[in-house]
């Protein structure tokens, strides 16, 4: 067995041994607060999250103590092999976006860690020292980084959670993980269900809480990749009518020759109410819904405009939904997106600067200009939006 042995407190928090009051700080009193009931919580409150409180009260309830030495199972030689082989759909739709994402994040001391639902690790990519026993335990095929094996992560979080998250050095639970900070995603495969997750895990490295929209991003690549993989007859994309359709924000839904739901990204499901709670399985599965119950027309013009567009005629539909509101539709019979994916060669990644850059723009446009909206869903201050973006306050 391998382990990660405790670090000592006044080496993991200086700041907090000499009163300081930076985050690093408050972190280090909300640990004494909640883990060891020492002190008070009071003024920690902006900097742990609720998420963050419950992960270290379900560590405790399972007997776990942070100053604990944490243990790392030897994996048996044909674990690599056999995880690879077990998860072999995600790591194939993965895969792109992992190799550009450890392009994007080269030398800044984050590398990419995949994992499947359960949070065994199953690819990884990124500049991996394998010289670092911290970095070297975390990246094996196979280990198992679950919260019930290492306690509080963004791997751990992220799938008990369901949600993103942005985990920094004593936010972890166990104090031999207090050197790592990482932003985590969940994925959800086109049934629905959690599929596994997306982490960037940096060692020793500087907080990047806007990496947690980097995470999100990645994450719906490849959530859009696993629905492509997914059997159908015809791929629907769907947006709203202000949004140009073709990226990774379309809502996707596959259909077999008989108009049956087969699959569903995320996004479509916030779109289209109806497909809420749905599985998206064959029509022999009780569970399956049908396009006439998500779109008011007839399915068949879905399919004949998918005709069109095989032909070369691509035009994108107008849809009613029995709500009332209206989407964008582009019905792409099966192959037509292999044909449309080998016309344009992929761009060549951005160094991570560039890359925080357009996603901190990215956020201050959807936010139509509120720097402040910006900030807060980055998870940055208000000062270096202005500072990256180059503008006065």
């Amino acid at each position: 067995m391998a382990s990660l042995a405790p670090l000592d407190p006044a080496s993991a928090y200086p700041a907090v041994i000499a009163g300081g009051r930076d985050r690093l700080a408050q972190i280090g009193h909300a640990r004494q607060a909640i883990l060891y009931g020492v002190g008070q919580v009071a003024g920690t409150a902006p900097v742990l999250e609720s998420w963050i409180e419950r992960s270290w009260q379900r560590c405790l309830a399972r007997g776990k103590k942070p100053e604990q030495e944490l243990i790392f199972e030897m994996l048996a030689p044909q674990t690599p092999r056999r995880t690879e082989e077990a998860n072999h759909g995600l790591v194939q739709a993965a895969r792109p976006v992992l190799e550009k994402l450890g392009q994007a994040i080269a030398n800044t001391r984050y590398f990419a860690i995949l994992t499947n639902a359960h949070g065994v690790v199953v690819d990884v990519n990124g500049q991996i020292d394998r010289r670092d026993r911290r970095v070297d335990l975390i990246t094996r095929i196979g280990v198992d980084l679950s919260e019930q094996s290492v306690g509080t992560t963004a791997i751990g979080a992220a799938l008990t959670e369901l949600r993103s998250v942005w985990l920094h050095r004593g936010e972890h639970f166990f104090n031999a993980n207090t050197a790592y900070s990482c932003a985590g995603a969940p994925l959800f495969g086109p049934d629905g269900e959690c599929a596994g997750m997306l982490d960037l895990t940096g060692v020793d490295a500087v907080e990047r809480p806007e990496l947690k929209h980097l995470v999100e991003q990645s994450a719906r690549s490849i959530e859009n990749a696993l629905m492509l993989n997914q059997p159908h007859r015809l791929l629907l994309r769907l947006n709203w009518s202000s949004r140009c359709l073709g990226e990774d924000t379309d809502g996707l839904i596959c259909l077999d020759a008989d108009g049956w739901v087969t699959g569903a990204n995320p996004v479509a499901r916030l779109m289209v109410a109806a497909l809420t709670g749905t599985s998206g399985k064959t029509s022999k599965s009780p569970a399956a819904i049908h396009c006439s119950e998500l779109l008011a027309i007839p399915f068949e013009m879905l399919f004949d405009a998918g005709r069109r567009d095989a032909l070369g005629y691509q035009q994108a539909l107008e849809v009613p939904l029995w709500s009332g509101l209206r989407l964008h539709a582009l019905p792409l019979l099966e192959g037509s997106l292999q044909r449309m994916g080998g016309a344009t060669p992929p761009a060549p990644p951005l160094p991570l600067k560039d890359v925080e850059t357009a996603l901190i723009r990215k956020a201050v446009t959807e936010a139509r200009g509120n720097v402040m909206q910006a900030a807060r869903a980055l998870g940055i201050s208000r000062a270096t939006v202005y500072r990256r973006l180059g503008r006065q306050k």
